[in-house]
């Protein structure tokens, strides 16, 4: 586990929890539980919390064929990932999306040193890996929607303080910064975003609809 210093709100994690979310942030939530004790330990009882809320619900009739329908859903059904502890620089939950560790990512340049490799994409959010080269700044910008950005290699910096590995990141429309590598080593983050950002500067905004960001 890492010693996070910035972690996930307590809504969005429940929301996780109750299986809420869009795919791209529950992925974003699922790696970041792997790497933060505290992410992990919340998570457990919010979970506990919504069993017992369920225990204490009123019975209510239902179809004689509801427990042969309830099963068919199950077989049919995805096996649930849990958040498992990290064993590379991607935590298991990653490495499942990636198909490995850092070395299996297929890197595309956009530009400055800067790459990314998009992992999901639909209309309710875009999960992607973003590389930025030690010491290499972002482009100033603010958002139309809300984006998570979660530390798994290097650290960062902007408005709001250093974050490193384990460490996430909420931006909303509220959020303006500018995010900067620390020097020494490259900073990989893994981002979900539900909207377009808005670049301040007209170059980043005249790449915008090649990179997809």
């Amino acid at each position: 586990m890492t010693d996070t210093h910035h972690s996930v709100p307590d809504d969005m994690l429940m929301g996780y929890a109750s299986g809420s979310l869009a795919k791209a942030f529950d992925l974003v939530l699922a790696t970041h539980v792997s790497l933060s004790d505290d992410a992990r330990a919340r998570l457990e009882t919010f979970e506990a919390l919504g069993g017992a809320v369920l225990c204490d619900m009123e019975a209510v009739e239902v179809a004689d064929d509801s427990l042969e329908q309830t099963m068919a859903k199950i077989r049919g059904a995805a096996p649930i990932e849990r958040p498992t502890p990290s064993t590379g620089t991607f935590p298991v939950p990653l490495q499942a999306f990636v198909g490995g560790d850092e070395e299996a990512v297929r890197w595309r340049s956009i530009g400055g040193g800067v790459k990314q490799c998009v992992l999901h994409s639909d209309d309710q959010g875009t999960a992607r890996l973003l590389l930025i080269p030690a010491g290499k700044a972002m482009p100033q910008h603010s958002h139309h929607g809300t984006e998570m950005t979660l530390v798994l290699k290097g650290a960062f910096r902007d408005e709001d303080g250093v974050f490193a590995r384990g460490d996430l990141e909420v931006a909303d429309s509220e959020t303006n910064h500018q995010p900067i590598a620390e020097p020494g080593e490259d900073c990989i983050c893994l981002v979900a975003t539900n909207a377009k950002l808005k670049f301040q500067g007209l170059l980043p905004r005249i790449a915008q609809p090649f990179v997809g960001i």
